[in-house]
């Protein structure tokens, strides 16, 4: 079994509409790679990109010290 990063992967599963589909299977034909790497590098990249968006990580800050308030007020 495969591993990234010192991790066992998760396994999930992606309906992509059909279109998406044969654009990401020419793709990866070229590039020489899977599909699943395809959508890996994607999410990769995507995950930064909004690690480097300031109006995201305001907003999750917000919704995380939102959840940790709410908890706190559950455990008492």
């Amino acid at each position: 079994m495969s591993c990234y990063h010192d991790h066992m992967p998760k396994q999930t599963t992606v309906r992509l509409p059909e279109d998406l589909a044969e654009d990401a299977e020419a793709v990866v034909r070229v590039k020489g790679t899977s599909v699943n790497g395809l959508i890996v590098d994607a999410l990769r990249a995507e995950i930064e990109r909004v690690r480097q968006d300031e109006d995201f990580t305001s907003r999750a800050k917000r919704l995380l010290e939102r959840d940790r308030e709410l908890l706190e007020r559950l455990a008492r």
